[in-house]
């Protein structure tokens, strides 16, 4: 698919319109609803029919080997040999995906770009590919539609912030020197590359309200047309936790799924007005979001139920499969992946 600056979120989106991958038969949505919410509900019923994407945790984590990394290795340490990450998006296209999101910073505070407000990124890496700008740019080639991680718990720009490695999660907090910091950090990587679909906050309750507020608003200015989500966390989205998360495009569901009572309600009423809020299920394809050479693939069974079970409850799912530290996704990812495509496209399941 040839994509241009003007519109390929637009495109990526239109052309997912076609799967058959949508909501589940319009469950909780109230035809006349319009909703509080910053995004119209086409463009989120839009996002919704995506259905399926594929998380990338890679980053110092992957070369260390803790997913909590402490931010106290070598810059150097990271040094992809094969990094390929066409391979990615076209591993995610062929497995039926059809958007990708990227670590760019995890909790190592070690940068997928060549950051200028800290040393510590690829620039003074074994590898100085630019990955941010790799990554979209293979997306956009493959037809996959882009979207971009950022953590706000960061072990190696501290800028005087306490984080959970040093503290608890009760007691970890950021100082204003630090939220300035993932400011100008998010700035770039949301004014650098063109559109992307998704941006994807982690650790949101470590930031201010009001900081999250201006956060938000400000990242709509940026990317207009893109889902902001920052993490709820782990739970079924049953309930929604206004002083960790809001404001929010949709609800994040890490390990979990939406409940088999009502599946999930997209209505919610917060802070005295309604809002249509999509769901996003994330799990690890094996159990860590990170590589690790012993880390299988889930039964072909498991893979199977968790998608039937996220896409009929009304989620979508973003199915992390981490590259290895090579650079490549590993082939018993890829072929659990189609295995899994297979046997969804072989019962002709419909949502």
């Amino acid at each position: 698919m040839q994509l241009t600056s003007a519109g390929p979120i637009a495109s990526l989106l239109s052309a997912a319109r076609d799967t058959g991958n949508g909501p589940a038969n319009g469950k909780n949505i109230i035809a006349d609803e319009k909703g509080d919410q910053r995004l119209s509900l086409e463009k989120l019923r839009a996002w919704e029919q995506l259905g399926y994407g594929m998380f990338i945790h890679f980053g110092m984590s992957t070369f260390d080997g803790d997913e909590y990394s402490k931010g106290d290795k070598n810059a150097s340490l990271y040094n992809p040999d094969k990094l390929d990450p066409n391979q990615w998006a076209g591993v995610a296209r062929d497995a039926g995906m059809k958007y990708a999101v990227l670590t760019a910073k995890h909790v190592a505070g070690h940068c997928l770009w060549p950051t200028k407000y800290t040393d510590y990124h690829v620039g003074n890496s074994g590898n100085k590919t630019d990955l941010v700008e790799a990554f979209i740019k293979a997306c956009r080639l493959k037809g996959i539609m882009p979207g971009l991680y950022y953590c706000a718990w960061d072990n190696h720009n501290l800028f005087g912030s306490g984080t959970p490695t040093h503290l608890t999660w009760a007691t970890a907090y950021t100082t204003t020197e630090y939220r300035e910091f993932q400011w100008k950090q998010l700035e770039e990587l949301l004014t650098q590359y063109g559109p992307v679909g998704e941006v994807w906050l982690d650790i949101p309750h470590f930031l201010t309200r009001d900081y999250r507020q201006k956060l938000y608003s400000q990242v709509a200015k940026w990317q207009p047309d893109a889902m902001i989500l920052f993490n709820h966390g782990i739970g079924d989205g049953s309930e929604f936790i206004i002083n960790t998360a809001w404001p929010t495009d949709g609800i994040t569901i890490e390990r979990f799924v939406p409940n088999s009572n009502t599946g999930h309600v997209r209505w919610r009423q917060i802070e005295k007005k309604k809002y249509y809020m999509p769901a996003e299920v994330c799990d690890p394809i094996g159990k860590e979001w990170f590589y690790k050479e012993t880390d299988a693939p889930r039964s072909d069974a498991e893979l199977l139920g968790m998608f039937l079970i996220c896409r009929s409850r009304g989620a979508n799912l973003l199915l992390d499969v981490p590259p290895d530290k090579h650079g490549l996704i590993p082939q018993k990812y890829i072929d659990a992946l189609q295995r899994l495509k297979g046997n969804i496209d072989k019962n002709n399941f419909t949502f």
